[in-house]
């Protein structure tokens, strides 16, 4: 294979159907919630039934300040149908990138084809890294859209802010999985590590917010790292994304240290 990253550019290239889906995904659940906002999140009527739900429920669903646009669309948004929605497509491309392979008995074949262990790794981690970046930059380009006509009134370096930790997010879900595929050659694992990453952080999330008993919780939460500062609202927690996004690093060279060191298909 005498071209420039030919295991990227494959990945990359078949993943075309299912990267066009989910960007319909995020661009529908962008049209069908933000446009709503002037009619039912900032009226008093909403702001009465939000002050009129169990506090605890307020907490867990970051429902806080929905009255406002900006929290109108990080609580609908940023955080619930489009954390699903990227989180379900990231574990899906991560623990496909190398369990999956192997488990098929694909990674043999590729691996026959004069490439290395690390670069199959690599380059299919930087495949899944490029859709992440282009689903969220399409979110990002929506948002900003729709920010006039919706009244939704996100300061533009805020809702880039808020991208960012949005798709770093995205990507610790996605290369966990990955990582747990190549440890131990099977899909399985990675999907159900890279779940555990998404909805364990939005569990301890909820719980951590009710009690200052289970504050702790919010520490071991990346979901909250990322959202726990309303970045949408209030700006984005740099510091936060250093961490996603750097652990994301960490668990891609894991998971190629790991299929280096070991049989692969057996």
């Amino acid at each position: 294979m005498s071209t420039t990253l030919p295991l990227f550019r494959r990945a990359f290239l078949d993943s075309w159907r299912s990267t066009l889906a989910w960007a319909a995904g995020l661009a529908g659940a962008t049209f069908l919630y933000l446009p709503l906002y002037p009619s039912i999140g900032g009226s008093a009527q909403m702001q009465d039934l939000i002050d009129a739900l169990p506090a605890e429920m307020t907490k867990a669903l970051n429902y806080e300040q929905m009255a406002t646009g900006p929290g109108y669309t990080q609580a609908t948004l940023f955080g619930l149908i489009g954390f699903l929605l990227m989180t379900i497509a990231s574990v899906g491309w991560g623990a496909a990138a190398v369990g999956g392979d192997e488990e098929s008995g694909q990674l043999e074949l590729t691996l026959a084809h004069g490439v290395t262990r690390v670069q199959v790794v690599l380059e299919r981690a930087l495949s899944m890294l490029i859709r992440v970046v282009l689903l969220t930059a399409l979110v990002f380009v929506l948002v900003r859209l729709l920010n006039d006509s919706a009244e939704l009134a996100i300061r533009p370096e805020y809702l880039f802010g808020a991208s960012v930790l949005f798709a770093g997010l995205s990507l610790l879900t996605g290369t966990a999985a990955l990582c747990a595929g190549a440890m131990s050659g099977r899909r399985t694992y990675g999907l159900a590590a890279g779940a555990a990453v998404g909805v364990l952080g939005y569990v301890f999330n909820a719980v951590g917010r009710q009690s200052p008993d289970v504050e702790w919780l919010l520490n071991l939460s990346p979901y909250h790292w990322a959202y726990g500062n309303a970045p949408v609202a209030n700006g984005a927690d740099w510091a936060a994304a250093v961490w996603l996004w750097g652990i994301s690093v960490a668990l891609v060279a894991v998971a190629a240290v790991a299929v280096n060191r070991r049989d692969v298909g057996t």
